[in-house]
């Protein structure tokens, strides 16, 4: 019981901020919860939470709260620079995220997982192959399930998988995971940081409290600097690595463990998620032939280059976890053939020319949404682009366009808050919106 005792308060009553508030009730410490939006949901929240004992303040009154707290848990999910959190940083008053809370409290070993792209996959892909060798684990973090919930059964556990976000890690303190992995980088959240180096800062601190006694699964082409830990590499793009790609055998310093055309994980991208997840199981002390075979048996994850169906000879997918160009390079790569590609979002603060070459060579129409289409369209000239108000807008423009033998692949490339709560509500709106789609009508001879 860390903080038993001690004047708290939690900052954002999102998932992880409801979860720290909880964990924090639970050690007995005060906790007050500051929220700036006030709507329905969070009055509901609010009121589960005073019945367990917080106080909880909206709006003006959060922003401007004068006490003078031991401690402040800041959500991922709120700007450093906003209202709520400067309050609390101009009172010096010590401020650390769920992530570092739930960790005080964790009673076993854990595995954390962090990239600009494939954290998801690789987490679960982790978990699934380290459950298939025996050991008892759970995937909490940014997967989902906040670290501050999943902490209670830690006890019971033999380690913990965790998706880390860069945002989570901005605010850690002795946060020190057993292995860390490094997947990737490229540029995201560039509304949130100035500079491409400020987030790969961020995200290098996964890094900084390991000692030699620790692992690092790294990418083998990632720019890293000296590490502590022991390092284990790989790459599906150079043989310079521990963990390698030859033809379609994953290798483990030249052995072959598993062919990747054996597994439901395609792609270069995936090759690489599969070596991360054997390199987090051989650090681990477990047999690769036995994490081989679990990787045969896994499925991937909602939202990720999933098939919805195929109507009128047209294959749908989605693919609305693609957040960043580097993930919508990756669905684009994966799927055959000519694409009908439904993109847009948020305003990231990226802008989309990198990918244009791409989506021009693959792409016969991309179908255009959210507060970024007009950008997108601007700097797509040399394909032929539609702006559209909603998602079942640009899916039946889809429907009507397409031909036999195309795939319509939603892959927004950035996030989805402009409109969506989440990724997942958009993925699921999709998916939704395509199974409602009726057949063309058969032309009469």
């Amino acid at each position: 019981m860390v903080h038993s005792g001690k004047n708290t308060a939690v900052l954002g009553l999102g998932h992880s901020g409801e979860a720290a508030a909880i964990l924090l009730l639970e050690e007995g410490a005060c906790v007050t919860v500051c929220e700036s939006v006030d709507s329905t949901i969070m009055r509901q929240k609010a009121a589960h939470l005073e019945r367990r004992g917080a106080r909880v303040l909206f709006g003006s009154a959060a922003e401007s709260d004068s006490t003078a707290y031991d401690l402040v848990v800041l959500s991922p999910g709120i700007d450093p620079s906003a209202p709520l959190v400067q309050n609390i940083l101009k009172k010096s008053i010590p401020v650390i995220g769920e992530l570092e809370l739930a960790y005080e409290e964790c009673l076993c070993p854990t595995v954390a997982i962090t990239g600009t792209n494939g954290k998801t996959t690789t987490t679960e892909l982790t978990t699934h192959i380290l459950a298939g060798a025996g050991l008892r684990t759970m995937a909490s973090g940014n997967i989902g399930l906040p670290f501050a919930t999943a902490v209670r059964e830690s006890h019971l556990l033999d380690v913990m998988v965790l998706e880390v976000s860069s945002f989570q890690l901005e605010t850690i303190r002795s946060f020190r995971p057993k292995i860390a992995a490094w997947l990737n980088l490229s540029p995201n959240h560039l509304d949130r940081y100035t500079e491409l180096e400020d987030y790969r800062a961020a995200k290098l601190r996964i890094f900084e409290n390991q000692t030699p006694d620790d692992w690092a699964v790294v990418n083998a082409l990632a720019e890293l600097p000296e590490l502590p830990a022991r390092r284990l590499t790989f790459s599906a793009k150079t043989s310079a690595a521990d963990f390698t790609l030859d033809g379609n055998a994953i290798c483990f310093r030249g052995d072959k463990i598993i062919d990747q055309s054996s597994t439901l994980l395609p792609g270069n991208h995936n090759a690489e998620n599969i070596m991360a997840a054997l390199a987090i199981g051989y650090a681990l002390d477990l047999d690769l032939e036995t994490l081989a075979l679990a990787i045969g048996k896994y499925a991937p994850p909602t939202h990720r280059c999933e098939f919805v169906r195929e109507l009128d000879g047209v294959r749908w997918i989605n693919d609305s976890k693609a957040t960043n160009l580097d993930a919508m390079e990756m669905a684009i790569h994966s799927q055959q053939g000519q694409l009908i590609l439904i993109a847009g979002g948020k305003d990231k603060g990226f802008t989309f020319d990198s990918i244009a070459p791409l989506v021009a060579e693959r792409s016969r129409t991309a179908i255009l949404i959210g507060e970024m289409k007009e950008r997108i369209s601007a700097s797509w000239k040399k394909t032929e682009c539609h702006t559209i108000g909603t998602l079942e807008e640009a899916i039946h423009l889809a429907h009507r366009i397409s031909r036999p033998g195309d795939t319509v692949l939603f892959s927004p490339g950035t996030s989805s808050f402009d409109m969506f709560l989440n990724y997942g509500e958009r993925g699921n709106l999709f998916k939704s919106f395509v199974q409602q789609l009726n057949p063309h009508p058969t032309e009469n001879p």
